[in-house]
């Protein structure tokens, strides 16, 4: 297709879906109704939708932040995020001693995995779910203990691919932007979120567990805002995207953009995508 897309468009082709969460059905500030309505439309058809975010919190926590801020709980059939795909890989380094790296409120993750924590200079590897405050510092600030890290060969365990979040109008600095960093000082850096794959075997159990009675990727259609994570990662495991473009890349991306524009901005990955729209709507 030459232009952009709506769900109901494109729906016959696929019989599940994965979707994002930030930058699809929430901008950073609150929900975005016609996205919520768009899954609620695809779901009544008996298909199963999972969420599937880059987030550091685990998933139950990111069920009470949606539901708090009003998405109910039958607008989807289950999530998965990368907190759940890292917590795994945290509890198989227990007891650590981890240098934790990231807010309070991200500590959910620890629970139950029998990490010890310990100063830099103690530790085994970093855990990192962020930046201590988003908001106001910049990966810059760090650059003192990622070089510090380097040098005593601590790996470090990044929760957040994602590099950039969207936040109303603005995007802020995430943990995956300080494991580029990272590894640009020739730091070993381990991921479970998208694009790799231990988040994507967690996705399709969950939506075997929703009804859907296949692992065609060709019949699953995963729907994101991030480049490198959500079109990457479909396209390692073989499913198409939607792109929404709305998302991180609104400031490059213009509500009339063609699909010449999509692959310009496309072509510097190299990964391609089958489908595009400012935003996720039904019709």
């Amino acid at each position: 297709m030459t232009g952009p897309v709506t769900l109901k468009n494109i729906s016959a082709h696929y019989d599940a879906i994965l979707c994002d969460v930030w930058g699809v059905i929430r901008d950073g500030k609150g929900l975005l109704p016609v996205a919520l309505d768009a899954l609620a439309k695809f779901r009544d058809s008996g298909k199963p939708i999972v969420l599937i975010s880059n987030s550091p919190q685990r998933a139950f926590g990111l069920k009470d932040q949606l539901a708090r801020e009003g998405a109910h709980a039958g607008l989807w059939d289950d999530i998965v995020t990368s907190g759940d795909a890292t917590h795994a890989a945290l509890s198989g380094l227990a007891p650590g001693p981890a240098y934790k790296l990231g807010p309070d409120w991200d500590d959910e993750i620890y629970e139950g995995t029998g990490l010890d924590f310990a100063p830099l200079k103690e530790a085994a590897f970093i855990s990192c779910t962020g930046l201590v405050d988003y908001e106001t510092e910049s990966v810059a600030d760090y650059e003192d203990l990622l070089r510090e890290a380097k040098l005593r060969h601590l790996p470090m365990v990044c929760a957040n691919p994602d590099k950039i979040v969207q936040n109303g109008d603005r995007l802020l600095p995430c943990g995956g932007a300080l494991a580029e960093r990272y590894s640009q000082l020739g730091g070993e850096v381990i991921f479970a979120g998208k694009p790799h794959p231990p988040i994507y075997d967690l996705a399709l159990n969950a939506l075997e567990n929703a009804g859907l009675g296949h692992r065609d990727p060709a019949r699953i259609l995963a729907i994101g805002d991030g480049i490198e994570t959500d079109l990457i990662g479909a396209a390692r495991e073989g499913m198409d995207a939607l792109f929404i473009t709305a998302g991180i890349f609104g400031h490059q991306v213009q509500g009339d953009a063609t699909r010449g524009d999509i692959e310009a901005l496309l072509a510097p990955y190299k990964t391609p995508v089958r489908w595009f729209a400012p935003a996720l709507i039904w019709d």
